[in-house]
């Protein structure tokens, strides 16, 4: 009778989604649907953004750059990392048992989510030396300084959520679309309380108390050259207002992504918190705020390419070049066509 049961149990596609099964195909349609949109949406916005972004010097001017192409990197492999669950939703034979599947992509995602709200807490940080210490700045944030600071973040985040290997606690749900994490593998007050203590409360005091004080900042500098244009109506203040306004506009293309990632990130952090000292889960509200806050990492693509105009023109030299190599090699195919110039090279936009 039992072996019965479990032979029917077996046969049935183990979906979070419950209406997302359909009698006739034998694995999690719509579960399936999303993670694979979501996947393909990851993974080629964040290639363009790292292409642009090595094709075009002059997104290398700002040193915050250096975190946002690590959050791209980050953001790629949390895409390439979400073909494995759609492998096991396809009931793809995986090599290692679900168990250790769950358990690493679990880990794997949750470092990378972790090295993306740590690099949002750098830049805010950065901007803010930036706008607080500008005649200091380059002499306090070097290169050297910066590439220790990001391996730093990849380290701590490692670290943070190392103890989920040695069964302390559940670090998160992404690995819920195997049974194993779903049901076997519970989440821990002690360890939930350890994660929002060592990541999720310092990033957020830091993000909040910078941006704070900028546009307090920002603010404070526009009045008082308003003031002194109104009194001189000199070419001083027109100069000022030119030096100030980048720095805030530049704040407020990482403010709009800050403010997306955690909007799209608390849905997911209050029920990690609910559960957790609750003990009640529901398999329907992991889903949908797990995938609902991995779906940052192509909103990240987005808002950078639709606010930023240095990385919008970048985007344009580079798709440029792109096409016109395409149109010189079809030209040079083409024996009653004669060629006019050369195709640029390289990524020399």
């Amino acid at each position: 009778m039992n072996s019965t049961l479990d032979g029917n149990q077996s046969s049935r596609p183990f979906c979070l989604l419950s209406f997302g099964s359909l009698e006739s195909v034998n694995f999690c349609l719509l579960e399936v649907l999303i993670i694979i949109f979501l996947t393909v949406l990851i993974i080629s916005g964040n290639i363009i953004v790292i292409f642009v972004f090595h094709c075009a010097p002059l997104l290398n001017n700002h040193t915050t750059n250096y975190f946002i192409q690590t959050m791209a990197y980050a953001d790629l492999l949390v895409g390439i990392s979400c073909l494995v669950p759609s492998l096991s939703l396809l009931h793809y034979p995986l090599s290692i048992e679900e168990s250790l599947t769950c358990q690493i992509f679990g880990f794997v995602v949750s470092v990378l989510k972790s090295v993306s709200m740590a690099s949002l807490a750098c830049i805010s940080i950065d901007r803010y030396i930036a706008i607080t210490r500008p005649l200091t700045y380059n002499t306090l944030v070097t290169p050297w300084r910066l590439r220790l600071c990001i391996l730093l973040i990849w380290l701590y985040s490692i670290v943070v959520f190392l103890p989920a290997f040695f069964r302390w606690g559940k670090p998160g749900y992404h690995g819920d679309v195997f049974q194993w994490c779903a049901e076997s593998w519970h989440t821990n007050p002690y360890f939930t309380l350890f994660i929002v203590m060592m990541l999720y409360a310092p990033a957020a005091l830091i993000v909040c108390f910078t941006y704070f004080n900028i546009f307090r900042i920002c603010q404070q500098h526009t009045k008082e050259i308003s003031k002194r244009q109104a009194r001189f109506s000199s070419q001083n203040g027109e100069a000022r207002e030119m030096q100030t306004s980048p720095d805030k506009c530049y704040a407020t293309v990482l403010f709009r992504i800050t403010s997306v990632f955690y909007i799209l990130w608390l849905p997911y952090i209050i029920y990690f918190l609910l559960e957790s000292s609750s003990g009640h889960s529901n398999h329907f509200a992991s889903f949908l705020t797990t995938w609902f806050a991995i779906s940052n990492s192509f909103c990240n693509c987005v808002i950078y390419s639709l606010s930023n105009s240095v990385f919008q023109r970048g985007l344009k030299h580079v798709s440029g070049a792109i096409c016109t190599s395409c149109a010189s090699q079809t030209t040079a195919k083409d024996p009653y066509t004669v060629r006019s110039k050369d195709p640029p090279n390289g990524c020399h936009v």
